[in-house]
């Protein structure tokens, strides 16, 4: 049975019928401009289109009219780096059971299972992120661009094709985001006036993802006709990384994008078409990894692999990135810890549990994530409880804050406690006069950039939309699923297995171990636990992968987030470091739960209750 959605009603009247387009030529009297100027003309026709990038909504009296002025309304509300800045103090991957954040505010009643009173904030609130709001004013001004683009006159044939591939390009984008955070969506290519039927049938997951893929591939068409493949120059070329619409996407992050969305279609929370689906995005994935290194893309050295997200605006392993800016050790919202920031009353920080500190394997590449796995490698003498960060996945030192990591301004870490007369005393990142410190035992390095209040620092950083380590990783779980870990797909050089090597050695570690490849089936966990550390606070990725998995029943539920509890001890035979390190469940208030509604984000129940043919997602 099909089901339907209305459009009309998300909230969405007064924009889809007061659009950009709209908001802009009420002033055309005062400017001089008609409707055909601005259609006409390329600058104002670029202005009018860039709103899908950079387009504001100005809004007076939210919150009883507290909070006035212009609100994001474009693709950024997606973006993870624009994500983590809202005052709520949460990210994707803490409301999951990958991340606790220091001070409890909104992500656990969402990783409870509760999401009620937060609906609006995913939806309508500008004061938020209105994803569902901004993506459906992104794809009507993609589709009156498209509507217009006749109209634009003087101007080379390269720009047209330009503006007619971005169009398709961010439709299908916006069609994606909504996919992936609310299901099946009706999917719209065109213009829908008030005379238009409102009424459009929902399509199911896989069918919408086939519709972007569809539409990814002409923009790929249009962007390869307008010289658009990449934006810059090749390396080193004058003006490498450096073109004016860096920030804009191109054609192989076309490519790469339907690579993504058909791995996602193949997945098996959407997929339809059993093991065609996964040849499809093997397929996908194999293409964009051709026509990215044919453009010159590669990965980055294991030496500047941090610049893919800090310390530089954009980088050649990105297909698409957007540069967030500069920020202080206080200013990047949810990442910020308080301890770091000087603050014990405000600032949140997110801190990875142990249940991910273990998906770290050893630097020999023995998987720790269950106590047999641990056990395994203990024998080996690659592993000691009571030396626990020795001997790691060269991307553990990068990622997580550890009790005597080296950071700058502290020395070392200091994330433990020492028992005395009057009980535990605590040390220095630990101190619980702060609100926002952690109760896992870590705090989140990748994204922190090493600032503090004791090292004030103003680092870059770049949100790498996707980048080229993803198609490796994309292309390794579609060819497993469809050829074994073993196989090539047809037309492609690289073996599943020989894809996810090349991601472990550019970083220093070592190949997949031989008996975690021998079939689909075992090696599918090390693709997916591949996945989850290259991709880790990135994109949200872990957010969005086990759902799509359907892995979050077990993982959110499967057993209780772990923090490590650190006590400073004597140096023994048996505490070798001087630390005693003892694993234990994380409170009540701390854990995550899980019930299939949260699959997807449910609609404002008010929108629902006004529909007569809409289904609404299941409420939590």
């Amino acid at each position: 049975m099909k089901k339907y959605i209305i459009i009309l009603f998300f909230g969405l009247s007064s924009i889809i019928l007061n659009s950009c387009l709209e908001d802009y030529l009420d002033k055309a009297p005062e400017s001089g401009l008609s409707e055909d100027e601005v259609f006409s003309k390329y600058l104002n026709f670029k202005q009018y289109f860039n709103s899908v990038y950079d387009g504001q909504v100005y809004f007076e009296g939210i919150n009883g009219g507290q909070l006035k002025g212009w609100y994001n309304y474009n693709l950024k509300t997606t973006f993870y780096m624009y994500f983590v800045q809202w005052g709520q103090k949460y990210t994707w991957e803490s409301m999951t059971d990958m991340s606790d954040v220091g001070r409890l505010e909104f992500a656990q009643p969402i990783k409870s299972g509760n999401i009620a009173a937060d609906i609006y904030k995913f939806i309508t609130s500008g004061a938020h992120r209105p994803i569902l709001r901004s993506m459906f004013i992104v794809i009507r001004t993609c589709n009156l661009t498209l509507q217009n683009i006749g109209k634009l006159k003087s101007t080379n044939q390269e720009d047209i094709d330009d503006f007619i591939a971005q169009a398709h390009f961010v439709r299908a984008y916006a069609h994606f985001e909504l996919m992936r955070i609310w299901g099946g969506m009706p999917y719209i290519t065109k213009v829908i006036g008030p005379d238009d039927q409102w009424d459009m049938p929902r399509l199911s997951r896989h069918e919408t993802l086939l519709k972007v893929a569809a539409d990814l591939d002409t923009a790929a068409l249009y962007f390869e006709k307008a010289g658009r493949m990449r934006r810059d120059a090749g390396p080193g070329q004058v003006g490498h990384l450096s073109d004016p619409d860096q920030a804009r996407p191109n054609g192989v992050a076309a490519k790469a994008i339907k690579s993504r969305a058909l791995l996602y279609a193949a997945s098996p929370l959407n997929n339809e078409m059993g093991q065609t689906d996964w040849e499809e995005a093997a397929k996908a994935s194999w293409e964009a990894i051709e026509i990215a290194e044919q453009y010159g893309y590669g990965l980055l050295s294991a030496a500047d692999y941090k610049k893919n997200y800090i310390g530089t605006t954009y980088t050649n392993e990105q297909l698409w990135g957007w540069y967030a800016g500069t920020f202080g050790y206080s200013g990047i919202g949810a990442l910020d810890n308080g301890v770091f920031a000087g603050s014990k009353g405000g600032n949140s920080g997110e801190c990875p549990t142990q249940n991910t500190v273990d998906k770290f394997e050893t630097k020999w590449g023995d998987p720790l994530n269950t106590q047999a796995e641990r056990d395994a490698a203990a024998a080996l003498g690659h592993y000691n409880e009571q030396d626990p960060y020795k001997d790691r996945d060269p991307r553990f030192y990068i990622d997580i804050i550890y009790n005597t990591a080296p950071i700058p301004g502290f020395g070392t870490a200091k994330m433990y406690y020492e028992m005395t007369p009057n009980g535990a005393k605590y040390s220095e990142l630990l101190d619980r006069n702060y609100i926002a410190i952690s109760y896992t035992g870590y705090y989140q390095r990748k994204r922190w950039g090493e600032q503090s209040i004791k090292n004030k620092t103003t680092p870059q950083y770049t949100d790498p939309i996707i980048r080229l380590g993803e198609l490796y990783l994309n292309y390794a779980e579609a060819a497993n699923e469809a050829y074994g870990p073993n196989t090539p797909a047809p037309n492609s050089s690289m073996t599943a297995v020989q894809a996810i090597n090349k991601i472990r050695n550019r970083i220093g570690q070592a190949d997949v171990l031989p008996q975690f490849t021998a079939n689909k089936d075992i090696f599918r966990a090390r693709i997916k636990n591949e996945r989850t550390i290259e991709l880790c606070f990135e994109g949200g990725h872990y957010y969005h992968d086990i759902r799509r998995w359907k892995d979050a029943p077990a993982v959110m539920t499967g057993g209780p987030l772990i923090a490590m509890d650190v006590e400073k001890v004597p140096v023994s035979g048996t505490y070798p470091t001087g630390y005693k390190y003892t694993r234990m469940p994380m409170p009540a208030n701390r854990q995550s739960q899980w019930k299939d509604a949260m699959y997807f984000i449910p609609f404002l129940p008010e929108d629902a209750y006004k529909m007569k043919n809409f289904v609404q997602n299941e409420q939590w």
